[in-house]
């Protein structure tokens, strides 16, 4: 149950049940934490239309050569770099087609820069340094909805008529009224109360793989459940694609090597060797 801490604002509730948080065993804490991330996965599904609405729009706008950028500022701005980052390793995409845009820029990855969340004007010289364009889409990140930083790349997004998308946790924050779709799962109050890395940061976490994933695989950059577009850029990775290749390709281990070697470690070319050679 949350109480109002003199403010209109989901994310700063108060949860009742962890008023006396200071106060309990360090067992009793991690088990509240745990029942209170719970919520954010159960949000998560009642949001579940919006999110394919958006994988829709995404699916479209790379497909047809546009870009993705994910805007936020502090942990969601973290959590936009950290799925930007997946996808070429793991779908074989150019870092182009999915970006991230973070207030303070890359040192605002390790350390708070004050400030920086604040400045809409900053989001906007950003997104239009790289270019933002009709065809592209923002994916504007921000658990309270309010961030001023991540409003002005929905501004920016406007202007051009690029696409919008917001992922926040207040259904009835800026953000959430300004986006042409609005993912807003609502997480509740946290147990550190305002600490919107916690359920929030879940919440947001949840939304953003699911919707890359369902896009890379409307993309066809998976076959089955197998990444198949994979870049083989360490041991794990590489043993990773002898064995899709193996799979897919109904070979040995020794033949899913040297399909690999002769196609510069692609699974996808070996792939499709495999089947001239078969």
């Amino acid at each position: 149950m949350a109480k109002k801490h003199g403010s209109e604002y989901p994310t700063e509730e108060i949860l009742e049940s962890a008023c006396d948080l200071d106060q309990r065993s360090v067992a009793e804490v991690l088990a509240l934490i745990h029942e209170e991330d719970g919520r954010a996965h159960a949000a998560v599904a009642e949001v579940l239309p919006q999110m394919e609405e958006a994988v829709e729009v995404l699916t479209t706008v790379v497909a047809g050569g546009g870009r993705w950028f994910n805007v936020g500022a502090g942990t969601s701005g973290r959590l936009g770099v950290l799925d930007a980052s997946e996808i070429p390793p793991t779908y074989g995409m150019s870092p182009r087609s999915v970006q991230a845009v973070i207030a303070g820029g890359d040192r605002a990855l390790r350390h708070a820069v004050e400030g920086a969340e604040d400045d809409p004007k900053a989001a906007i010289f950003e997104l239009q340094e790289r270019g933002l364009e009709m065809g592209d889409a923002v994916v504007a990140l921000s658990a309270s909805g309010r961030t001023p930083f991540v409003l002005g790349a929905v501004e920016a997004a406007h202007e051009v008529g690029a696409r919008s998308i917001g992922i926040t946790c207040d259904p009835r924050s800026a953000l959430a009224e300004s986006v042409e779709i609005a993912i807003a799962p609502q997480v509740g109050p946290e147990v550190v109360a305002g600490s919107t890395r916690m359920k929030g940061g879940l919440a947001q976490k949840m939304v953003l793989a699911a919707l890359s994933t369902a896009v890379m695989v409307k993309l066809g950059r998976v076959r089955g459940n197998l990444m198949t577009h994979v870049t083989p850029v360490s041991s794990k990775l590489r043993g990773r694609a002898v064995r899709i290749v193996m799979a897919l390709a109904g070979v040995d281990r020794s033949e899913a090597r040297r399909l690999l070697r002769e196609t510069d470690g692609c699974v996808e070319t070996a792939l499709n060797l495999s089947r001239r050679v078969g």
